[in-house]
């Protein structure tokens, strides 16, 4: 494609290039359809419009699948920093003026409604209360997700438990949350005596693992590899309602099946562990409406008799 002029940036281009940004961050136009509010085809031909105007091919679309060009890697990392800076502005301006504005992305694992440690409802409802101009956008993703999407500047917050926080963020931990071993009523073990089951035999039985810990060791050693992998409780309790498999849930997430009769939990004192849950942020964050947030979740969890740790 030949050079284009460099271009002085209009409003058309930053509206291509919030196109070509949410197509990027989908990994394709088709994903992208549902941010966006167009068609297919409507995005495509946005796409060669910005092609144009930069003078250069920003990705490889068709039949052998989406890929960003080594220039559309470049324009979609200069077009991330260009969005938060337009953010940042907003932000600045409407601190200026009094008033916190703008958008906040926050990330968190599923099954939190029935944590008593954090009571999501009450930290929206707070910070609405006070920033009601702030736009505040949730997604429920797996861990490692939520910790590349603060790393790609995808999200200002996340809530989430963590093997490992890169440099550039700044973590604390809010709360640690009781992982314990269950089964669903018709999976052999359901009628049996803690006593009789041996740790020993727990690997013979199909093992519903994490995304991000596939393999989970136990007192004696005790090594449960998985059988079957999801990366949201959700789903391991649907495997382990199946009657085959067992597997890891929150205690107050299984809770609800267990007094129903529908789940119980094995070797507790055995194969019950802690996860740590952390809220993180990046170091270099100064937007006012985020730190705000946090300030938010602290409160909560003071209520909850838990204390954020540096």
């Amino acid at each position: 494609m030949a050079s284009a002029p460099l271009l002085n940036l209009a409003d058309v281009d930053l509206r291509l290039l919030r196109v070509f940004h949410a197509v990027a961050r989908n990994k394709g136009p088709a994903a992208a359809q549902d941010d966006l509010g167009v068609t297919q085809a409507t995005i495509s031909a946005q796409l060669a419009q910005l092609e144009e105007r930069l003078g250069m091919r920003l990705c490889k679309r068709g039949r052998g699948g989406f890929a960003l060009s080594e220039e559309g890697t470049l324009v979609f990392e200069a077009s991330r920093n260009l969005f938060r800076s337009i953010e940042n502005f907003r932000t600045t301006i409407g601190s200026a003026r009094g008033e916190l504005t703008g958008d906040i992305y926050f990330g968190a694992v599923d099954a939190l409604w029935s944590s008593a440690d954090i009571r999501l409802s009450n930290v929206y409802a707070a910070f609405s209360e006070l920033a009601p101009k702030v736009v505040l956008h949730t997604e429920i993703a797996s861990p490692q997700d939520l910790v590349q999407g603060l790393m790609e500047d995808r999200f200002h917050l996340i809530l989430a438990p963590a093997q490992r926080i890169p440099q550039p963020l700044r973590a604390v931990m809010a709360f640690e949350e009781r992982q314990s071993l269950y089964c669903g009523r018709e999976h052999p073990l359901f009628e049996a005596a803690d006593e009789t089951i041996a740790l020993s035999e727990l690997p013979e039985h199909a093992y519903v693992a994490r995304s991000y810990l596939l393999n989970w060791v136990g007192p004696e050693g005790v090594r449960l590899e998985p059988h079957a992998v999801t990366s949201h409780m959700e789903s391991s309790a649907l495997f382990i309602l199946s009657g085959k498999y067992i597997g890891h849930l929150p205690a107050h997430f299984a809770r609800h099946w267990v007094e129903r009769g529908e789940m119980r939990c094995l070797l507790e004192r055995d194969c019950s562990y802690l996860d740590a849950f952390y809220l993180a942020y990046r170091r270099r964050e100064q937007n006012r409406a985020v730190r705000l947030l946090f300030d938010c979740f602290r409160a909560d969890l003071s209520k909850s008799g838990a204390r954020l740790k540096n």
